[in-house]
């Protein structure tokens, strides 16, 4: 990949659990080394119970990627917000982050980071919507009112939206005002059927290539498996 280019990608990681059940941590960082993302978007990156500690531990992540997490994690051993977490490339700087409060019937959360790297800054927000389709409508207007009130930057959207139609719902309402990434089917890792994982972005980011990372270690490091996509700055 040419690195004047912005490769970002979206990952449901299931708190490093996969499909032979097993949690494994070190078969998510050997997944996102095969993408090698700028920028990653991260779902179920904490477990649920207890102190919900992060799925992939803080010296893993240190020692054996070339990332590092965001600073949202709101209890002192967890990764991210309600399972929400972004990696970003050591080299990246980050500008700005915040935890949403979003409507839910459930636990749920967004969060948003601003990020620079190689000279290109983007606003990201990652999310994992509810199983609720009424409550998914809900999430999906906060997070794009959430984003309407904030300064222009060119803008990522990107999760686990847990929509199954193909452009009705939330997918309606993200579409009035951001582009979707064509990426294809990412669930159920084993025989991907559906495009639940999806990546959004303003008019000012143009699609460069885009798919899912469906790789031997993917197919069983978690029951998603993640998307990416390439952008440039118009």
């Amino acid at each position: 990949m040419n690195r004047s280019t912005l490769r970002v990608a979206s990952y449901n990681i299931r708190k490093a659990i996969g499909t032979d059940r097993r949690r494994n941590p070190e078969r998510i960082l050997a997944v996102l080394a095969e993408i090698d993302a700028d920028v990653v978007a991260l779902q179920e990156a904490d477990r649920r119970f207890g102190l919900r500690a992060a799925a992939i531990p803080p010296a893993l992540l240190e020692h054996h990627s070339a990332y590092r997490a965001v600073p949202l994690n709101r209890m002192n051993d967890s990764m991210g917000w309600h399972g929400n977490a972004v990696l970003v490339r050591k080299t990246a700087q980050v500008t700005g982050c915040e935890a949403l409060h979003i409507p839910c019937l459930e636990p749920r959360g967004a969060v948003m980071a601003e990020v620079e790297h190689d000279g290109v800054a983007v606003r990201l927000f990652g999310m994992h919507l509810d199983l609720s389709g009424l409550w998914r409508r809900r999430q999906a207007s906060a997070i794009i009112h959430s984003a309407s009130q904030l300064p222009p930057m060119p803008t990522l959207l990107m999760g686990d939206l847990n929509e199954w139609s193909a452009a009705r719902g939330c997918l309606a309402d993200f579409a009035r005002h951001y582009a979707f990434a064509a990426c294809g089917r990412s669930y159920h890792a084993s025989r991907p059927i559906a495009q639940l994982d999806r990546i959004m972005h303003s008019s000012e980011l143009t699609l460069v290539d885009c798919g899912v990372h469906a790789s031997p270690t993917a197919r069983h490091a978690s029951d998603h498996l993640p998307v990416w996509a390439d952008f440039t700055l118009k």
